[in-house]
C-alpha cells in the first residue's frame, strides 16, 4: 500500500444486502429504531438485567416513561446528563430516553477512583447526575460524596439523583451526523479528561455494519459485560443488539464463573470481550478443572486491545470457534475494522477496515529504522461517519487530532496486505526506540504470553542516558512458580537481542481499566520507579 494515498473500503454484503443501503437507512436517533422494535417485535426479549426480563414492548413502554420522568427533573433538550454506574437496565433506558430527548449522556464507570470522576464532572458540567446504586456499590460511594439523593425507581431500581446544576445547554441539530448522543472519557489518571462527542450516526453506523456483520438479529442472546462507559460495549455490544433486535444481557462486570454459568443456561449465542477476559476465562476453566458448556454459542470476538495469536489459539480451542478479532478506538465510535464472519485467520490480522471508510498510512518520519526494508508501516489515518465530532469544548485537543475535514488521526502504525487485512503495528506513543531500532511493544507482549506459565504481558519502554530500555509486566498463572532464567531462555529463543527485555517484573494482576484494558500509562510510571530504587 502506498503511504500518503487516501484509499475507500470497498462497499460489501452485509448479511444479505448492501452495507450503502444499511447506511442509508440510519435514522438520526439511537431510540427511534428501538422504539420501532416495540412495535414491531413486542413480544421478543429485549433485556435481561439479572432476575428482571423485558420484552421490547416493555422496553419501548420504560423509554418512554423515562422521558416524562427526567422531563420533571429539569432536564430538557440540549442538556447534558451524566451517569456514574456499571451496565444495567437503568443506564440503558436513561440512555435512550435522553437519545428521544436531544439530551447529551456522559457516560463514567463507577469504578474510577473519586479523582477521576471529579475531573470529569468538572468538564462535563452535567445538569443532573444519576448513579446506578443497585447495580455498583461504587456508585453508591460516589452518590453519598457528593450528597445525592436516593431514590428507589419502580422499575430501573436503586438509584441516586444529585441535584440541579446550573448548566448551560447545547444547540440541538437536527441532523443524527451533528447532533451528540453520548460522551465517553478517555482513560487516564492524570491531567484534564477528554470528553469524546459520538453523534448518534456514528454510533449507529456502527450498530448497524459491525452487528450486520456478526448477523446480530432477532433471537440472538448476547452476553453484554463491556462496559456501556466503554464506546466498545456502547457502540457494538449495546446499540449492536437492540438497533438489530437481539436480546442484550446486561451484565456490571466480569466474572468468570457468572459468564460460563450463563453461557450455558441462557444458552448466548454472541460473547464480545477483551483478550484479558478470555485469558481470565480459561484460567478459571483449569483451576476449577471444569469443562466448558455453551450449547449455542456461535459467534465470539474480542477487542479493545492487541490479540496476540498465543490467546486466540488457546482461545479457539477451548470454544471451538473462531475468535474473531478488530480494530478501533473511542474516537471512531469504536470500530475501524473487523474480521467477516466467515473468515478463518491464523494471523493477527484484525480484518478489513469497515465498507465505505477512508484510510490511508503516513509516513512515519525518522522515529528509526525499518525491521525491512520495504516495509509499508505508517500512521493510520480514517474518515467516514463514526468519526467523533471532536473533545467536548477542548478546540487544541481536537485539532491536534481532527483535521477540518474530518481526517482522525489514530495515533496508531499499521500495515496492510495484498489483501487489504489491517495489521495494527503498535501505538507510535507506545513505540520503543532501542540503539536505533523499532521495537512494538504487541510483538514482544505476544512471543511471552507463548509461555505456558504467563496469563497476560504488557511491555513498556523505560527512558535511559541516550536510550530507551524495554520493560515486561508479567501476570502468571495462578500457583504456578515461574522460573525466572528458563522463562529468559524462552524469550531468548524467539527474539533479537534488542527487541529482549531488560527487565522482567512479575505482578499478581496486571492494572486494567473497566473494560479489562491493561493502563500501560500505569506501567511506564512503575518502570520508572523500578530504575530509581
Amino acid at each position: 500500500m502506498a503511504l500518503s494515498v487516501p484509499y475507500q473500503a470497498p462497499d460489501e454484503q452485509i448479511f444479505g444486502r448492501l452495507a450503502s443501503e444499511l447506511v442509508a437507512e440510519i435514522p438520526d436517533r439511537l431510540s427511534t429504531r428501538v422504539l420501532e422494535n416495540a412495535q414491531r417485535l413486542a413480544d421478543h426479549s429485549a433485556i435481561v438485567d439479572g432476575d428482571v426480563r423485558w420484552s421490547y414492548a416493555e422496553l419501548g413502554h420504560e423509554i418512554k416513561a423515562a422521558c416524562r420522568w427526567l422531563a420533571e427533573l429539569g432536564i430538557r433538550p440540549g442538556d447534558r446528563i451524566m451517569t456514574v454506574g456499571e451496565n444495567c437496565r437503568a443506564l440503558v433506558v436513561l440512555l435512550l430516553a435522553a437519545s428521544e430527548m436531544d439530551v447529551w449522556v456522559a457516560i463514567v464507570n463507577s469504578r474510577l477512583s473519586a479523582q477521576e470522576v471529579d475531573l470529569i464532572q468538572n468538564n462535563c458540567l452535567p445538569k443532573r447526575v444519576f448513579y446506578t446504586c443497585e447495580a455498583s456499590p461504587e456508585s453508591c460511594q460516589h452518590a453519598e460524596r457528593h450528597a445525592a439523593d436516593r431514590y428507589q425507581h419502580p422499575q430501573l431500581g436503586g438509584l441516586a439523583i444529585s441535584p440541579l446544576y446550573d448548566s448551560d445547554p447545547e444547540p440541538v441539530c437536527a441532523s443524527g451526523a451533528e447532533q451528540v448522543a453520548a460522551m465517553i472519557y478517555t482513560s487516564g489518571t492524570t491531567g484534564t479528561p477528554k470528553g469524546v462527542m459520538l453523534t448518534h450516526r456514528g454510533i449507529l453506523y456502527i450498530a448497524s455494519i459491525s452487528g450486520g456483520m456478526r448477523h446480530l438479529s432477532e433471537g440472538q442472546r448476547v452476553y453484554g459485560v463491556l462496559p456501556m462507559s466503554h464506546v466498545f460495549g456502547l457502540s457494538s455490544v449495546c446499540m449492536g443488539s437492540l438497533y438489530n433486535g437481539a436480546c442484550l444481557y446486561t451484565v456490571p462486570r466480569f466474572d468468570a464463573a457468572h459468564l460460563l454459568t450463563t453461557l450455558k443456561q441462557e444458552r448466548i449465542t454472541v460473547l464480545q470481550g477483551v483478550p484479558a477476559m478470555y485469558a481470565r476465562a480459561l484460567e478459571f476453566l483449569k483451576r476449577e478443572r471444569c469443562p466448558l458448556e455453551a450449547p449455542e454459542l456461535i459467534y465470539i470476538s474480542a477487542g479493545g486491545s492487541p490479540l496476540d495469536s498465543d490467546t486466540k489459539t488457546r482461545v479457539e480451542a477451548a470454544f471451538g470457534l473462531t475468535l474473531h478479532n478488530g480494530y478501533g478506538l473511542t474516537e471512531a465510535s469504536p470500530t475501524i475494522s473487523q474480521t467477516r464472519i466467515d473468515d478463518r485467520h491464523t494471523s493477527s490480522t484484525v480484518g478489513r477496515v469497515l465498507p465505505l471508510l477512508e484510510y490511508r498510512l503516513e509516513p512515519l518520519g525518522d522515529s528509526g529504522a525499518p525491521e525491512k526494508p520495504g516495509d509499508e508501516v505508517g500512521e493510520l489515518w480514517v474518515r467516514g461517519p463514526n468519526i467523533m465530532k471532536g473533545y467536548f469544548r477542548q478546540p487544541d485537543a481536537t485539532r491536534a487530532t481532527l483535521t477540518d475535514d474530518g481526517w482522525l488521526n489514530t495515533g496508531d502504525i499499521a500495515r496492510l496486505d495484498h489483501e487489504d487485512q489491517l495489521y495494527i503495528v503498535g501505538r507510535s506513543k507506545e513505540l520503543i526506540i532501542r540503539s536505533g531500532f523499532n521495537i512494538y511493544p504487541p510483538d514482544v507482549e505476544a512471543v511471552i504470553n507463548e509461555h505456558p506459565a504467563v496469563t497476560l504481558t504488557a511491555v513498556v519502554g523505560r527512558q535511559v542516558a541516550g536510550n530507551e530500555e524495554v520493560v515486561a509486566f508479567v501476570q502468571c498463572e495462578p500457583g504456578v512458580e515461574l522460573d525466572m532464567a528458563e522463562l529468559k531462555a524462552f524469550i531468548a529463543e524467539r527474539l533479537a537481542p534488542y527487541k529482549r527485555p531488560t527487565q522482567i517484573v512479575l505482578m499478581d494482576a496486571l492494572p486494567s481499566t473497566a473494560s479489562g484494558k491493561i493502563l500501560k500509562g500505569r506501567l511506564r510510571d512503575l518502570a520508572q520507579q523500578e530504575k530509581a530504587l
